[in-house]
């Protein structure tokens, strides 16, 4: 077993890591724990992540390494005959990145787990896996966090170094002109915010933006063909037949779903459909947006389908993409990943059970959530709250 091949590797890619910029999860992350899980969609950069922090212990590579699962090497050797000969070396942490692509990986990290408690694994896996339908369970054992796409504070300091604090959703509807406060009168956010819309959700493609949607497009491809494999409840054969249902959602949102015609533009069976869906939106290709009051827990169909982002919305579509649905698309984005989000009876979102908001431009009125409390217009092309208005572009410096 040549583990000397992996160190080799493992040197060489974090030469190339720069720590300048971490993303948000990373100082939430409480790294002394034993064992550690990071999941989250292709594209977020997670392998930077665990690279960021390996290189920050600054511990030779013998003591902390940095395995990929999806290596070749792993195709002759096991992961726990690795693991134990990297200890016996004097291996103290092993960082393992796309451990899904690994066969029986789950028991393999468990096994780990419980035999070797001097023993630190940090790993990675896609949304798309269920920790807690593996045959490990390991989400009983590890710290689970999740990963999600660039907010807009965190673009702007990416792309254009502008630093500026986060700002909680409760700071935001109590005290949003103490935040304004904060913010250098020379910064004009209408100024980089329709390219975040565009190019700034991954990244990615960040340093690339002639080729974000080109690269946006091969992701989807690469999601739907490769990675949905690793699902047990999916046939790989309707592979295709997904990727046309994700281009008949792009074409039509926020799509109210009709599960038969849905089922007939697509040739999947209808009683496939909702399944699939919830396989889109754990993929993070989709939200699926549910009325208030009823169960996220019971799958039924949503009241709307939205795309995951705004980037993908602008890569797929055909024509210019609606302002409206951009709009409403980034701050459910925004949103989701960290509150309660459902569809309400007067609005257009209510965020967890309390907060409605009604999303629009410049011309944009209450009327339609006059009379309702704790209720507020979120609007695109306002730089900063007034009254019960509120900047669409504030709900990107949650994190």
């Amino acid at each position: 077993m040549q583990l000397e091949i992996l160190f080799e590797q493992a040197n060489h890619i974090l030469s190339f890591i720069s720590t300048d910029f971490k993303r948000y999860l990373f100082h939430q992350i409480h790294w002394e724990a034993r064992f550690i899980g990071i999941k989250g969609a292709r594209g977020t950069g997670k392998t930077t992540l665990l690279l960021q922090w390996l290189k920050s212990l600054d511990l030779p590579i013998t003591t902390a390494a940095y395995f990929s699962l999806d290596d070749l090497y792993f195709t002759k050797n096991t992961l726990k005959e690795t693991a134990i000969a990297f200890m016996k070396g004097g291996g103290k942490i092993l960082v393992l990145d796309e451990v899904h692509k690994y066969p029986n990986w789950s028991v393999e990290l468990k096994n780990l787990h419980d035999f070797y408690p001097d023993l630190q694994i940090v790993f990675t896996s896609s949304s798309i896996v269920e920790l807690s339908r593996q045959e490990g369970d390991l989400s009983r054992r590890a710290l689970i966090y999740e990963l999600t796409g660039l907010s807009f504070r965190e673009f702007l300091y990416l792309k254009y170094k502008i630093e500026l604090p986060t700002l909680s959703l409760s700071e935001l509807i109590e005290n949003p002109k103490s935040y304004q406060k904060q913010i250098p009168n020379s910064f004009r956010p209408l100024q980089y915010f329709p390219e975040y819309l565009a190019t700034g959700f991954y990244p990615f493609t960040i340093s690339e933006p002639l080729t974000a949607h080109q690269r946006i497009n091969q992701m989807i491809r690469t999601i739907v063909e490769y990675d949905m494999a690793e699902l047990p409840d999916f046939d790989i054969r309707n592979a295709k037949k997904l990727l046309q249902l994700v281009y008949v959602i792009a074409q039509q949102v926020p799509f109210k779903p009709n599960i038969s015609e849905l089922a007939l533009k697509t040739g999947i069976h209808r009683n496939s459909l909702n399944n699939y869906l919830v396989f889109l939106e754990r993929a993070a290709l989709i939200h699926l947006l549910q009325p208030a009051g009823i169960s996220t827990a019971i799958l039924q169909k949503p009241e709307k389908i939205y795309l995951n982002n705004t980037n993908l919305m602008v890569a797929l579509a055909q024509e210019k993409a609606n302002i409206g649905t951009l709009r409403e698309t980034f701050l459910l984005a925004m949103l989701k990943p960290f509150h309660n989000v459902a569809m309400p009876k007067a609005g257009d979102f209510l965020v967890n059970d309390t907060l409605t908001l009604e999303v629009g431009g410049k011309s944009k009125t209450d009327k339609q959530i006059a009379d309702l409390p704790n209720a507020y217009v979120v609007k695109d092309q306002l730089e900063w709250p007034l009254g019960n208005q509120l900047p669409l572009w504030l709900f990107g410096m949650g994190y």
